[in-house]
């Protein structure tokens, strides 16, 4: 993210009417605003225009969403994407968080609807860049707020800035049961839609590349909530 206080913003959609509507409430909000149209034009607006945040979506001509998605990353590590899909049963949209997408916005959507998904977005990556507190230690769990380098035994463990927040909020709180409504409040910093679902695909994705061949560290409550503690 830049060190100024300009936040730019990719916007990657072959609809030019719906990109022109996103980009004018967009520069309502004081933001500077690129558009690409397929995902060739998206990684070089990628590369020279260096966004905050893109909104990415699904069905793109040559190239889809889903398939873009992680050249996009390999350019712009730890820049939130949020998707807009017109697929909108839940499987679909598990596909795309799945796939790396930090939150997404099911169409028809509403333009403020977008402008606050990238808010919080926005939000929670300037938070996760800007702190200067010390690195946070678990176990043989490590966490550096200033480079995003998550380790564990020493292992770099990669993680999107949606898995990083809660990753965070977890291990500033170690061996306390943090509620679902806890977790949306802080790591979403919204109601997602009534979906707390979503933090037990997230609690899922984290075990898999914490916890994945090691003892676990992330521990279910039942009908409580998760913790966070160190390995036996």
């Amino acid at each position: 993210m830049h060190t100024t206080s300009r936040v730019n913003i990719l916007v990657v959609d072959d609809e030019p009417s719906l990109t022109e509507l996103l980009s004018m409430v967009m520069r309502q909000e004081s933001w500077d605003v690129r558009s690409a149209h397929n995902g060739s034009a998206a990684i070089r607006a990628a590369r020279g225009f260096r966004p905050d945040a893109v909104v990415l979506d699904v069905m793109l001509p040559n190239m889809d969403g889903i398939r873009l998605l992680p050249r996009l990353r390999a350019v712009l590590p730890g820049v939130p994407i949020l998707f807009l899909t017109a697929l909108d049963s839940l499987q679909d949209r598990l596909v795309g968080l799945r796939a790396g997408a930090d939150d997404y916005v099911t169409k028809p959507f509403r333009l403020e609807e977008v402008v606050l998904r990238l808010r919080g977005l926005l939000r929670r990556s300037r938070a996760a860049q800007a702190r200067a507190e010390a690195g946070l230690v678990v176990g043989d769990l490590t966490l550096d707020q200033e480079t995003h380098r998550v380790r564990r035994a020493g292992k770099d463990i990669r993680l999107t800035p949606t898995e990083f927040e809660l990753l965070r909020f977890l291990m500033h709180n170690p061996g306390r049961v943090l509620s679902k409504a806890q977790i949306l409040d802080r790591v979403w910093a919204y109601d997602f839609g009534g979906q707390s679902n979503v933090v037990e695909l997230y609690i899922s994705y984290l075990r898999r590349k914490i916890d994945a061949q090691r003892e676990p560290m992330i521990h279910t409550v039942r009908g409580v909530g998760y913790t966070i503690r160190p390995a036996l």
